[in-house]
């Protein structure tokens, strides 16, 4: 082309014709766009072709160096920002990337290629919910198909069963449109029906295994399923055709946290980190992994790095605040203050801060503005869920009735035989990382973390069950013969041989929660070791009440919740010792304080376990422990915090009137809950 400027028709041809070269010969589209702004100028689209065409040849520098000017002189230009973006991308800047995404699609939702991009950012940078709705409207977007675009519009709208029925209708007509069947599978995802969602993905992933971002839904969906070994599996193959996206290898190392392999987890942040230093949810999750293996001031460092980047992330606060023996310093106090008084602030931020604060001052002692702030947090958390004590006790009624000393005399032998598994259960801040500890300290006992399995076993006998039932699990489970009940422990000993790091012929689960399974557990697992944590119930309960947990536990956000849910609790434990005499061993956190080796020689003793030194030496053990008393557990008891709770005693009206006898006469139970009376 020669210097001079061409008619405007001729301007056309020279710029369509560098458009399509791009496809299959980047470096001459990048001549005929230099050509074209020699002739003409600076040229939006020719500026834009040859920025794009450095960006494919793996020349990002470059491309930045063309397109950041072209992005900030054309603001209203979508492609423009979605070519930066793309180039912000490749250059791995992976929150500019996102802020100029977002752009390109709020200047032009209908951009299929921003929205996708969108969110393999979103996944670079740990955001899963949002990477979702992006590559829903990616989906969306991407046909033009007007029942297809119905089906989207519904689906990115969360009007689902609109969107459900749009998509089943589809695939009647075409039972193999892949997009329809990942489509329906996000629609299984939201509403809860996982299962549905495993399924369809791997319909979908049979039908079209090049579909990569169906892959990664798959392997989301897996180990949101406790599938870890076959997530991996799909992750590899993803790593496989692309080693270096940074979603896949965040994915990745999340799942290896799941099974405990905190090591390789480690290692695979840092790497991420290394290319991608300016992402905070990383440098959390990072943090989080180092917490957990027990390197405290590298986890500290890492939250650190997180808040520099975004001050306002109250996990982050909240994180430095679980460690529980880590204190702040009133710079941090006053950052938090202000934070916490930004109008706008999410609410989950808010309640993050809510809680660390109220930690902050509890630590200086003053009690009333700390109550004040875990109340606020408590209050806003429990506004988000929806928790119902009278469908807890009405659960632990069902339980009592149905699990009698009959039921269990009638299905004597039947379960695995296999005695592996040491099941610690309880309530939350009870104890059971102590005594979890302490046994994974004897050379015959491996400690893994609290595992999902018992959860995903009941999960999958419900959907057995007749759905129209409150609790269609028990129902089922009174219907299973010995193959069966066997078949179970079996599965939950094959699931959960991935969490199994060394030769100990032991191991223990502690969930605290499976003490709603007691019966289960005992149907599948008769020989496997049963130990209830149990401590104050003040003190236990408060304790949970100022925890801010990461999932589940939605009984501990309102007093009078926490206090009816102890008092469940132990209805139901003292039911099972009355129709299964000296299946379970209680530990009374008081005791273990005042009397440790004495309480530690008759744990092992109910474990058919000789006595070891080193349970008295816990707090040694280097073990990987994910729970809120990660640190504390690596120190020696203390007895400072068996009172603490006294501190606010004033405030706690209304959970000693919950609690009611179970309180005054802890640590016995009430009579009437040996002989099967529950409250309503």
């Amino acid at each position: 082309m020669s210097g001079t400027a061409k008619p405007t028709s001729n301007l056309d041809t020279a710029l369509d014709h560098a458009s399509r070269l791009l496809a299959s010969n980047p470096e001459l589209a990048g001549e005929q766009a230099s050509e074209i702004i020699k002739a003409v100028g600076a040229h939006p689209m020719a500026v834009l072709l040859l920025g794009t065409s450095h960006r494919m040849r793996g020349d990002a520098a470059r491309a930045l160096e063309i397109l950041r000017p072209l992005a900030l002189s054309q603001p209203n230009w979508a492609i423009a920002h979605l070519e930066f973006g793309l180039a912000l991308a490749a250059a791995r800047q992976a929150n500019e990337a996102k802020a100029a995404l977002l752009r390109a699609v709020a200047l032009k939702p209908d951009l299929p290629k921003a929205w996708l991009a969108l969110g393999d950012q979103l996944m670079a940078l740990d955001d899963a919910d949002s990477a979702d709705a992006a590559y829903a409207n990616h989906v969306r977007y991407s046909t033009r198909d007007p029942h297809m675009l119905r089906a989207g519009t519904a689906l990115c709208e969360n009007r689902l069963v609109e969107a459900e029925a749009l998509l089943r209708e589809r695939l009647q007509q075409a039972p193999t449109d892949v997009a329809a069947i990942r489509m329906l599978a996000e629609v299984a995802i939201r509403l809860g029906r996982n299962e549905d969602a495993e399924r369809l993905l791997s319909r979908c992933l049979q039908l079209a295994p090049g579909f990569h971002a169906a892959r990664q839904n798959y392997a989301l969906v897996l180990h949101r399923a406790n599938k870890p070994a076959q997530a991996l599996a799909e992750i590899d193959a993803l790593l496989a055709i692309e080693p270096g996206n940074a979603g896949y290898r965040n994915l990745q190392a999340v799942v290896l946290c799941r099974v405990g392999d905190y090591a390789a987890a480690i290692d695979l942040y840092a790497a991420i980190l290394d290319e991608y230093p300016a992402h905070p949810r990383i440098w959390m999750s990072y943090g989080h992994a180092l917490k957990t293996a027990g390197h405290q001031q590298r986890a500290i460092d890492a939250y650190r790095r997180s808040l520099q980047l975004d001050p306002g992330c109250g996990e982050v606060w909240w994180s430095l605040a679980n460690l529980k023996t880590f204190r702040f310093p009133a710079e941090d106090l006053r950052a938090m203050r202000a934070e916490l008084a930004k109008p706008g602030l999410a609410d989950k931020d808010r309640q993050h801060l809510e809680f660390a604060i109220g930690k902050a001052l509890e630590d200086e002692s003053d009690y009333a503005a700390s109550f004040t702030h875990y109340l606020r947090g408590n209050t806003l958390r429990r506004q988000a869920l929806h928790y119902d004590a009278n469908d807890t006790s009405a659960r632990v009624s069902r339980i009592r009735r149905s699990y009698t000393s009959e039921f269990f005399a009638a299905r004597k032998g039947c379960g695995s035989p296999a005695r592996d598994p040491i099941f610690v259960v309880g309530l939350p801040r009870a104890g059971s990382t102590l005594i979890e500890q302490i046994l994974a300290s004897h050379s015959a006992i491996e400690g893994t973390m609290e595992l999902p399995e018992i959860t995903s076993i009941t999960r999958d006998l419900r959907s057995q069950g007749d759905a129209s039932q409150a609790m269609p699990y028990h129902d089922v489970v009174l219907g299973l013969d010995a193959d069966a009940l066997r078949e179970l422990g079996e599965r939950y000993l094959e699931h959960t041989r991935i969490q199994r790091k060394t030769a100990a012929p032991l191991f223990i689960d502690k969930m605290p929660n499976n003490f709603l399974h007691l019966g289960l557990i005992h149907l599948m697992l008769p020989n496997a070791r049963i130990i209830d944590a149990r401590r104050h119930p003040l003190a236990c309960c408060f304790s949970a009440f100022k925890q801010h947990f990461a999932r589940g536990q939605s009984f501990t956000y309102g007093l009078e919740d926490i206090g009816r849910y102890y008092h469940d609790y132990v209805a139901l434990m003292a039911h099972f010792d009355a129709v299964l005499p000296g299946r379970v061993h209680r530990v009374i956190y008081e005791r273990m304080i005042e009397d440790t080796e004495g309480e530690v020689r008759r744990l092992l003793d109910y474990c058919g376990l000789p006595f070891e030194e080193g349970c008295l030496r816990f707090f040694e053990n280097e073990r990987p422990v994910r729970t809120a008393s990660s640190e504390q557990v690596r120190k020696p008891i203390y007895r400072e915090g068996v009172d603490h709770w006294r501190h606010y005693e004033p405030w706690l009206g209304p959970l000693k009137d919950a609690l009611g006898e179970v309180l005054e006469i802890y640590p016995d139970v009430p009579k009437e809950f040996v002989v099967g009376e529950v409250r309503n």
